[in-house]
């Protein structure tokens, strides 16, 4: 897939920038922030064969969180890149939970603390589905959609590497390179003689891709490590208009695995059809009465806790820059869901997400049988107010409403017997809430501030990013305020098969996550109310 571009005019982009970041800086404060970007941007052109092995060689340690022996490997070889750079680094342990990575830089004079937070943890893999093997990382020169072609990584100090050429490999995107970029800006800071503006606490998790089971007593057990005034969340894409953005919030999560029970033994569709439930049809019945095809959960009591958008949220959304129809036509879409509503603002209401469907088979594969059992997998994308429990109860309710005997158990003949319709319902038991930060707080502009400086240009704000991470823990936890700052392509193939980092996004990141780190101490406090609000951050 080309890479979707969209251009929008400077006339449209300056009525975006809030009064205090285009007027409040003199000239000497321009200059600065661009000598500081020009030197950030020199010492990774002269170091990008160095920069891409350090990557290469992190993505090449598998990373599946159920993987101890491996997750372990990961996590020892992320201190020792820290130790490297003079953070004082070390493992944070508990039973049978992956180990979380914590460093710490104390920068004398700094005024506030910040912790950046990754996760070093990929999602499962097919191999047989990948191009390239998923830890075998594999440069090639373009897109494999538009045809990319292995090429070796570059070995000469001072060679250059394309910035549309793609590295192929598990958590090539999804977060390794947040993790390198950030390591790196450490770096070019030092050799331009610049240090941080702010302390700055490292945590790298190894199982946010598992439902960071573990990580909330990780929080509580070093809560006074990991405390500061703000975590800055480094994982998700760019906006797909392909401009950097930052976001204020994301959706909660909950899982389920649903199968419903026909016969208890394969039947001949001739000899029993039109006669025996078929669990196939069942289920589709079910998944029918869940959601439409437009998207709205019909699921009774859904939406009741959702909380409305406020002012604010709704002018972020509608100054985003109109990317739909050019998506659409990118991905083949003739229509999106909602009458073609924008995605912004879809992503500010809850989902209902059908994973997979499983029951006979199909293709030369297919006989003349009903099956037994139709099994299908869900993920439901939550927004404040919603909580998981409530959202389980709601859908197991509803599943008794269309006539379901509802088991979390192991379903029995008996069971079968005694009721017309059994569903087994397995929940995840993990999940968590949504979360979203205020727009009109000082660091939200302070940080915005900062990006702009870093990168030249402003980012896009936004409430909310689509994704779900474990924003509501460092709230919960820490009692801090909580912003993403994402540097993957958007056509990363996240999760899937070929996962993908764009080079260009992780020279990029460099320069962001630099100018930030040396820009953002200053005046800002997370804990004051504002009485007076300041612009908004896209005002």
């Amino acid at each position: 897939m080309k890479r979707l571009k969209v251009l929008v005019a400077f006339a449209l982009i300056a009525p975006l920038v809030a009064p205090e970041i285009s007027g409040a800086q003199d000239s000497s404060a321009v200059r600065a922030s661009t000598a500081l970007r020009m030197a950030v941007r020199d010492y990774r052109a002269a170091h990008e064969p160095t920069i891409l092995h350090e990557l290469v060689t992190l993505l090449a340690v598998p990373n599946i969180a159920s993987d101890h022996p491996n997750i372990r490997r990961n996590a020892e070889l992320l201190v020792g890149m820290l130790q490297q750079r003079g953070v004082k680094a070390r493992l944070l342990e508990l039973d049978s939970a992956s180990p979380a990575v914590f460093g710490e830089l104390e920068v004398p004079g700094a005024k506030h603390t910040v912790v950046i937070y990754a996760h070093y943890d990929g999602q499962p893999v097919t191999p047989s589905q990948w191009a390239t093997p998923p830890w075998s990382p594999t440069l090639r020169d373009k897109p494999l959609s538009d045809g990319g072609v292995p090429m070796p990584l570059p070995t000469d100090s001072g060679a250059r590497v394309d910035g549309e050429a793609r590295l192929y490999a598990r958590s090539a995107g999804d977060d390794k390179a947040s993790i390198v970029a950030m390591l790196t800006a450490l770096d070019a800071l030092h050799a331009s003689g610049r240090a941080p503006s702010v302390n700055i606490k490292f945590l790298f998790e190894g199982e946010e891709e598992a439902g960071s089971t573990h990580l909330p007593q990780i929080l509580e057990r070093n809560r006074d490590a990991l405390s500061g005034d703000l975590l800055l969340l480094c994982d998700g894409p760019e906006h797909q208009s392909g401009r950097q953005q930052i976001l204020l919030g994301v959706r909660g999560v909950t899982s389920m695995e649903l199968t419903v029970y026909g016969a208890t033994r394969a039947l001949h569709s001739g000899h029993y059809g039109n006669w025996a439930p078929n669990a196939g049809v069942m289920l589709a019945y079910l998944i029918a009465s869940m959601r439409d095809d437009d998207g709205h959960i019909k699921i009774a009591g859904f939406y009741d806790d959702v909380r409305p958008m406020s002012a604010a949220e709704r002018k972020a959304i509608a100054l985003v820059p109109p990317i739909d129809s050019a998506l659409r036509r990118s991905l083949g879409l003739a229509r999106t869901e909602a009458h073609d509503a924008p995605l912004a603002e879809r992503l500010m209401s809850p989902a209902l997400n059908v994973r997979g469907i499983s029951f006979g088979s199909v293709g030369p594969q297919a006989a003349n049988v009903i099956s037994t059992e139709a099994h299908a997998s869900f993920d439901f994308r939550l927004v404040p107010n919603e909580t998981p429990d409530h959202i389980r109860e709601l859908v197991n309710a509803h599943l008794r409403k269309e006539g379901y005997f509802v088991t979390e158990d192991s379903v029995t003949t008996e069971m079968r017997l005694a009721h017309a319709r059994v569903a087994r319902v397995q929940w995840d038991g993990g999940g968590y809430p949504a979360s979203r930060t205020d727009m009109s707080l000082p660091v939200v502009h302070a940080v915005v501030r900062a990006a702009t400086d870093a990168i030249g240009e402003r980012p896009i704000v936004l409430p909310t990013m689509g994704a779900s991470t474990p924003n509501y823990m460092f709230e919960h936890a820490l009692h801090i305020p909580v912003i993403i700052l994402p540097i993957a392509n958007y056509d990363d193939n996240q999760h899937a098969a070929n996962e993908n980092l764009r080079v260009q996004n992780l020279w990029d990141g460099v320069e962001l996550y630099a100018g930030v780190m040396a820009e953002l101490g200053g005046e800002w406090d997370h804990t004051r109310s504002v009485s007076r609000r300041a612009p908004l951050p896209n005002e």
